[in-house]
């Protein structure tokens, strides 16, 4: 049974909903309504990190998910603040303001407005996968990361503005010079050549710089995949993870190959799921096409059944993919919230109700 884990950026916000550089104020209040169990810092004060344990059970990571979520909540509430699952700051007006850590201060100095651009926060699957076949893993993952992003979509407006996409998050952080699809690696000694090569060119202050859409992990034998927006519904993160394992699982039995896929196609998939979410098209790695979202996702749980099959996982995903198809993703809900005044404070203040696991 491969295990999953999750990690989730939150930004750290006041009443009104505006950015605010309290992270510090909100782990010192972790630590002491949670003695032992750390939040962690991000590259910015105005955000806080939480993370799970791996796990094989659905149910034991969604339990991990809504206690990690719930007391990082309570903290930030202590401290007289609030957290909120959402990509990029919707109102705007807050200037980043980096965390005081020698490697964080020398990535803002090093890479000035590409650093501040990273103000953003995501939510990162890890997918237990023996080192051996870690890249074949992110080869065959290529084509199918953008259904992951238009399942997450949830960030439409950035500094007061709708953008006219699902998830503006994505455009943010392609401005790294690390990030973005790839050619196939074929294997692991290529993929470290690419690594040391950009190193050594600048390009990455080290490995953990490396922002690809899918790499292995430094610390642990899993693949990291790192397309997903931060979602404001737990339901909506479990479903993201739970598809990502099984595209993993898939993969590993031999469901799924790497294929040949022009880069030009990879960046119009990406590009497309970040403007439409589900309301438009997606690419079928099935056919090469690009078609109704629905269409896209029926594919993908076709591809995966075996991989969902071994996971346990194929009544939840196939539930949830419908659940979103039917009511939208977080880009949709937002949209709504706004309405056509673009109500903005409102979308916030619904943003923190819905990211505290406990609201009705």
């Amino acid at each position: 049974m491969h295990t999953v884990g999750i990690e989730e950026e939150l930004f750290v916000v006041d009443d009104e909903g505006r950015l605010v550089a309290g992270s510090e104020a909100v782990l010192r209040a972790h630590r002491r309504l949670e003695p032992g169990d750390e939040l962690d810092h991000e590259l910015f004060l105005q955000q806080v990190e939480i993370q799970t344990d791996a796990h094989a059970d659905p149910d034991a990571l969604r339990g991990d998910l809504l206690a990690q979520r719930s007391s990082a909540v309570s903290a930030a509430r202590a401290a007289g603040l609030h957290l909120a699952a959402v990509p990029v700051d919707v109102l705007g007006g807050t200037e980043p303001a980096p965390t005081p850590k020698s490697r964080y201060e020398e990535m803002i100095s090093r890479y000035g407005e590409i650093a501040r651009n990273g103000m953003t926060c995501g939510m990162h699957i890890h997918v237990q996968v023996p080192d051996e076949d870690a890249v074949r893993v992110i080869d065959s993952l290529r084509p199918w990361t953008p259904i992951l992003t238009a399942l997450s979509a949830n960030a439409p407006f950035f500094n007061g503005r709708d953008t006219s996409h699902a998830s503006w998050r994505g455009h943010l952080w392609d401005t790294w010079p690390t990030a973005g699809p790839v050619e196939a690696f074929g294997d692991h000694a290529t993929y470290r050549a690419m690594v040391d090569g950009w190193i050594a060119s600048g390009a990455a202050l080290d490995e953990h710089m490396v922002y690809l859409d899918a790499r292995p992990a430094e610390s642990y034998p899993t693949v990291e995949v790192r397309v997903a927006d931060v979602c404001t519904e737990v339901d909506d993160a479990l479903l993201v993870a739970e598809v990502t394992r099984g595209l993993v699982a898939t993969i590993l039995s031999g469901g799924l190959d790497t294929g040949s896929w022009r880069l030009e196609t990879l960046k119009a998939a990406r590009w497309r799921a970040r403007h439409d979410g589900l309301e438009g098209a997606l690419l079928d790695p099935t056919t090469g096409t690009f078609v109704a979202a629905e269409q896209a996702l029926e594919s993908l749980l076709k591809a995966t059944h075996q991989g969902l099959a071994e996971t346990g996982t194929t009544e939840r995903v196939t539930d949830g993919v419908h659940r979103l198809l039917t009511s939208g993703n977080g880009a949709v809900r937002q949209r709504a919230v706004a309405g056509a005044d673009l109500d903005l404070a409102a979308v916030m203040a619904d943003l923190i109700h819905r990211t505290n696991p406990k609201h009705d």
